[in-house]
C-alpha cells in the first residue's frame, strides 16, 4: 500500500499493525474516543467488494448471518466457518444496493479474495480486492466525523452490531447490562487518496484522533471479540459469544450450520471467553498468547490487553470452560505474577438451550429418588 500521511502527525508512535498505536496521549485520546470526539485510522484493513445480481444470496449461502434481505445502507456481521464450525473469516458487511462491501483485518483479505472467487461457480458475482483504494476509519457516535465515500448513492458506513443481540442471534453473557451498549462503534470508508485530507484536519485542529490502542481498549471493555485477536484455528463462535451480532441460528444452511445447531441446542463449547481485571500495582501488561495459570497450571491464554481510562489494566483471555468463574488467576509478566481476577462473559453452562431430557441406557434400571 502507499504510504499513510496519518504516520506523520505530530506524535504518531507506529504499531504492528501498520497505523499509529497512539498520538502521545494514549489516555486522553481514549476518552475522546469514548465521547465520539476522535477517528482512530484502520486504513491497515482490507476491503473486498462483491458485485452483480446475485451476491447476497450467495454470501448467504456461505455465511452465518442472513443477508438475503439486507437494505441498501445497512450494517452486518458474518463470519466464515470450516465444514467442522471453526471460525475461518470474520466479515464487517455493507450493501449500498449494488455492490456489497466486506471489511475485513489485513492479514486475511488475500486468502479470503480468493476463496470467494473460488467459490462463484455459475453465480452472477465478482469479487475484487480494492485494499490499495479504500481505507477503513473508525469513531464512536452516530454522526460521521468525516464525509463517507458513497459511490452508489449510499455511504459507505458500517455500524457495529455487537451494540444489541441482532434478530436470530443468541447471548450466553448473563450480564443484564451489557457493556457493548456503550460501544456505538462506526467504521466509514473513504477514498485512500483521502487520507491526505484527513491529515490536514488534524493538523488544522478542525479534527482529532486516537491511535488503535484506544480503540482495543474500549473494545475489550466492550467484550466485543476481534478477529485478529481473540480467535485461534481452534474457534467455534460460541466460545465467544459471538452468536448475538454474526449468526443467525435459524436461517438457511450454511457451512458449518451443523456445529453450531449441535453445540447450542445439545452441547457446550469447549472454552470460553472471559475478562480479566488484572493488579495494575507493576504496571505490566500481559501479551497476547500469555498463559493464564491457576496453581501453576494453564487454564487459558491471554487474547488481548489494555489499560482503559476508567477500569486500569484489563484483558480477555480465553479459558477452560471447566473453569470456576470465581477462581483466583494469574498472569506471568515480565517474570511477574499478575493477579486476575474473572469476570464471567460466556458461562460454563453457555449452550444445551434444547434442555433434551435424558434418556436412560437400555437396561438401566431406574432407582426412586
Amino acid at each position: 500500500m502507499a504510504s499513510n500521511p496519518m504516520l506523520g502527525l505530530p506524535g504518531a508512535v507506529l504499531g504492528a499493525g501498520g497505523v499509529a498505536d497512539h498520538y502521545g496521549d494514549p489516555v486522553a485520546e481514549q476518552r475522546m474516543l469514548a465521547a465520539g470526539r476522535a477517528l482512530v485510522d484502520l486504513s491497515d484493513r482490507g476491503v473486498i467488494t462483491v458485485t452483480g445480481p446475485d451476491r447476497l444470496t450467495w454470501l448467504d449461502s456461505l455465511t452465518s448471518q442472513s443477508l438475503t434481505t439486507l437494505e441498501p445502507g445497512a450494517s452486518a456481521e458474518t463470519l466464515l466457518l470450516d465444514p467442522n464450525g471453526r471460525l475461518e473469516h470474520a466479515m464487517h458487511v455493507i450493501d449500498d444496493g449494488v455492490t456489497t462491501w466486506l471489511l475485513v483485518e489485513a492479514p486475511a483479505v488475500a486468502a479470503l479474495a480468493a476463496w470467494l472467487d473460488r467459490m462463484r461457480f455459475m453465480m452472477r458475482v465478482e469479487v475484487a480486492d480494492v485494499s490499495e483504494q479504500w481505507a477503513t476509519l473508525a469513531q464512536l457516535g452516530s454522526a460521521p466525523l468525516v464525509e463517507p465515500a458513497a459511490p452508489n448513492g449510499q455511504p459507505l458506513l458500517w455500524r457495529d452490531p455487537w451494540v444489541s443481540v441482532q434478530t436470530g442471534g443468541w447471548q450466553y453473557a448473563a450480564e443484564s447490562e451489557h457493556p457493548s451498549a456503550q460501544f456505538t462503534l462506526v467504521e466509514l470508508l473513504i477514498e485512500r487518496a483521502r487520507l491526505a485530507e484527513v491529515t490536514d484536519a488534524v493538523r488544522a485542529g478542525s479534527l482529532a484522533v486516537a491511535g488503535a490502542l484506544a480503540l482495543e481498549a474500549l473494545r475489550i471493555a466492550a467484550w466485543r471479540p476481534r478477529f485478529g485477536a481473540e480467535v485461534d484455528e481452534r474457534t467455534i463462535p460460541h466460545e465467544l459469544d459471538w452468536l448475538r451480532s454474526a449468526v443467525h441460528l435459524t436461517k438457511g444452511c450454511y457451512r458449518g450450520q451443523e456445529t453450531v445447531a449441535k453445540v447450542h441446542n445439545l452441547g457446550h463449547p469447549p472454552r470460553r471467553l472471559v475478562m480479566l481485571h488484572l493488579d495494575g500495582s507493576d504496571a505490566l501488561l500481559p501479551s497476547a498468547g500469555t498463559p493464564v495459570l491457576l496453581d501453576g497450571a494453564t487454564v487459558g491464554t491471554v487474547t488481548s490487553s489494555a489499560r482503559h481510562h476508567e477500569l486500569g489494566p484489563i484483558a480477555l483471555a480465553v479459558v477452560k470452560r471447566s473453569l470456576d468463574p470465581a477462581a483466583a488467576l494469574v498472569v506471568e509478566t515480565e517474570g511477574v505474577a499478575v493477579a486476575a481476577a474473572q469476570q464471567t462473559i460466556v458461562p460454563p453452562d453457555a449452550g444445551a438451550t434444547a434442555g433434551v431430557p435424558r434418556l436412560p441406557r437400555l437396561g438401566a434400571v431406574q432407582r426412586p429418588v
